[in-house]
């Protein structure tokens, strides 16, 4: 018995050797016909982000980009001459909007995405002004294509491209983000006011940086010129957490607004304040902190009947086009909470701009994707995206068939509700009770 179960061994080693040189060769056969779809697969189309990612303006627009992507990706991809490739992001912090951090640390950021990156376009920042402006040189000297969509208020930016447009044509802004547009598109707002509930006097209350400071200069001269009476204007340095003696004053100067322009957190400290004194003055302006979802809470309610300037619209909830709702919507579900700051809509609305100008050039080559840019007509979250043909500043308007419309929002009862201009509406503009009394 033993001798026959030795002489059976190897009858069974050649079975094995003969299966698993079958298992072998089926699986070289399978592999083989996969590998060609793993090396013809499309390259990515590498999206550059230089942002400053601390600052709600710089992950809010991290989020918006990478939202689109995800959509876009899930879509297909990119139809670039007839093949479809996908988005990648690369992501770098420019730490710009840090105190102290030099501009030159801006332009290394971005400089590290082109070269080592390898980025072929660039989408969100910088965000400050000053290192915006200086990145202008580097995106001529490789023939970057850029869109700014969060950040860089200054006019200053739009300005230089179009003075120097066969220099700095590569530049883009896709936000309605700037101080004389910020301040032309209040106007119509201070208006409502004065018709609606007969609200004249202004105290205005800015932070004391430049944008700021400008942006306050350039409403006490529209407020005067429309017959509004300034009752007073006021600077206060960052991180101010006592605004008890200027709103105590706005009460004796009888004012029946308080403008305010702060991208500062101690806006809801200013909010507490004003709720606890009961002021008659209706609190209006740019506070980048009061525009987060999650500011009801930070203020412990106190940023109620707080009417605040979200820029672009889209960035919370509102009926701008039939595309508003669904990014929000798309956000909410992606990210777990609504829109946050004016940055979120407009960097979501810069990779959906690329695909098309992309898709109708044909190709990636910058000077082709500048020119389909130039000319790209495309409805979007907030409204009809154009831009200038000269200083490639996207077009504004209140109506969103002929442009990109703002958004402005009152905290009703916990929530952020937008009631200007009329295309987006979903709620009305309420005043406080005890303002009424």
């Amino acid at each position: 018995m033993q001798i026959a179960f030795y002489s059976l061994m190897p009858k069974e080693d050649t079975m094995i050797r003969h299966y698993t040189s079958v298992i072998i060769a089926l699986g070289l056969a399978l592999l083989f016909s996969v590998t060609p779809q793993l090396t013809n697969a499309a390259d990515p189309i590498k999206l550059g982000a230089p942002l400053s990612t601390a600052f709600l303006y710089g992950w809010d627009a991290e989020r918006g980009i990478k939202l689109a992507v995800e959509e876009i990706n899930a879509a297909g991809g990119v139809d670039v001459g007839g093949e479809k490739r996908p988005f990648s992001v690369e992501v770098i912090d420019t730490r710009d909007l840090e105190p102290g951090v030099p501009v030159d640390d801006a332009i290394k950021a971005v400089e590290k995405l082109i070269l080592q990156k390898e980025v072929d376009f660039l989408v969100g920042g910088p965000v400050r002004s000053e290192a915006a402006l200086a990145v202008l040189d580097l995106l001529n000297k490789h023939k970057k294509v850029s869109i700014v969509t969060t950040g860089v208020l200054s006019p200053a930016y739009h300005k230089t491209i179009a003075e120097n447009y066969d220099k700095y044509k590569y530049a883009f802004r896709i936000s309605n983000e700037i101080v004389n547009i910020i301040v032309k598109e209040m106007m119509p707002v201070f208006e409502k006011f004065r018709a609606d509930f007969g609200l004249e006097r202004v105290h205005i209350m800015v932070q004391d940086v430049a944008h700021a400071r400008k942006s306050g200069e350039v409403v006490d001269k529209f407020l005067t010129k429309a017959g509004f009476t300034v009752v007073s204007h006021d600077i206060y340095p960052t991180g101010n957490t006592d605004f008890a003696p200027g709103l105590l004053k706005s009460r004796r100067e009888n004012a029946d607004v308080l403008f305010i322009f702060m991208d500062m957190p101690e806006t809801a400290i200013l909010l507490k304040q004003w709720k606890s004194f009961k002021l008659k003055s209706l609190p209006f302006g740019f506070m980048s902190a009061a525009e987060q979802p999650d500011f009801w809470e930070a203020s412990k309610g106190a940023a109620e009947y707080a009417v605040v300037d979200m820029i672009n619209g889209g960035n919370a909830p509102a009926e701008i086009t039939p595309w508003t709702m669904k990014f929000v919507n798309a956000y909410k579900k992606m990210w777990n909470k609504e829109p946050e700051g004016y940055g979120t809509s407009s960097s979501y609305m810069a990779v959906y701009a690329l695909k098309d100008a992309i898709e109708r050039a044909g190709t990636l080559e910058s000077d082709k994707v500048v020119t389909a840019l130039e000319n790209i007509d495309l409805m979007g979250v907030y409204g009809r995206i154009r831009f200038d043909k000269k200083s490639h500043q996207v077009i504004p308007s209140t109506d969103p068939n002929e442009g990109a419309i703002t958004g402005m929002i009152q905290w009703q009862d916990g929530k952020r509700v937008t009631f200007w201009p009329a295309a987006g509406a979903v709620g009305e503009l309420m005043l406080p009770p005890w303002a009424k009394e």
